[in-house]
């Protein structure tokens, strides 16, 4: 993946934002938990959750160290006492029984194999101890904006530049999850694919978030190119979404919830009398 321009990210993820503001209330924090977020991005989300846990501690984690550094500035210690950052991959989780709570919002579709990812998570939860992922889940035929990739990439115009592509996301539908937490050790008691839709207000917001997101589509297109590439991309989401009568568009997203606790498995103590 190309490296993320942190300050781009910062601007186009108020989606992300809402998501994670909005699934943070599940948690029923206490606060005092300590507290892992995978994929942390720029630091927002992460930083609104040392909020929640006044009495707890709150580690970000992501694979950039441009988001890390962005991180650390933006939300630094003196603001956020609670709250700190560090460079590292979902994959390479190196964590012991630490966390009451590992939480991940829209970063763990850009991961292929989830097994090693919720193997850590496992392993850095305590007993008994939760995780709360959403991440973009697998899609379904009639999602558009599924076959809106498909239009752009199989296009006269666009396909030569497409030739060897493959997805590097890790989609996932819910029965697929089921499985893969139960493997790993981890109980499954929510895992829900949701349709939502992601407001864009016009069609040059959709250009900024392409820009600043899909790296995996526009780093193949020459620079001298790119303005076009994006004004295609743009209008061929637009014709699978929905406008409202404000302007307003909405394109379709499926994404995966899932909440699941670390049980650890009880002995049992035969007594001989």
């Amino acid at each position: 993946m190309s490296k993320w321009n942190a300050q781009d990210y910062h601007n186009q993820s108020t989606y992300q934002q809402s998501v994670g503001r909005e699934l943070v209330t599940k948690l029923d924090l206490k606060g005092n938990e300590r507290i892992l977020d995978i994929g942390c991005g720029d630091g927002k989300v992460t930083a609104e959750i040392a909020t929640h846990v006044p009495n707890g501690s709150v580690l970000g984690i992501d694979s950039s160290e441009e988001m890390i550094s962005f991180a650390k500035e933006q939300f630094s210690p003196s603001n956020f006492p609670n709250c700190t950052f560090q460079c590292m991959n979902a994959e390479s989780l190196n964590f012991n029984n630490e966390f009451d709570v590992i939480v991940s919002f829209f970063c763990l579709h850009w991961v292929l194999d989830h097994a090693p990812v919720l193997e850590g998570i496992k392993n850095s939860l305590k007993a008994n101890g939760r995780t709360l992922m959403t991440f973009v889940g697998k899609p379904k035929d009639t999602d558009g904006t599924s076959n809106a990739l498909k239009t752009i990439i199989q296009s006269q115009r666009w396909n030569e530049y497409f030739q060897d592509f493959t997805s590097p996301f890790g989609f996932y539908d819910p029965e697929e999850y089921e499985k893969l937490l139960e493997s790993v050790g981890l109980k499954a008691n929510r895992v829900e694919s949701i349709l939502t839709h992601i407001i864009y207000q016009g069609k040059e917001d959709i250009v900024r978030h392409a820009l600043a997101i899909d790296h995996y589509l526009t780093n193949r297109i020459p620079k001298d190119l790119l303005p076009e590439f994006v004004d295609d991309l743009a209008n061929t989401y637009i014709e699978f979404s929905q406008k409202d009568t404000t302007g307003l568009i909405y394109i379709p997203l499926r994404k995966l919830e899932v909440e699941a606790t670390k049980v650890e498995k009880t002995s049992l103590i035969l007594s001989v009398s």
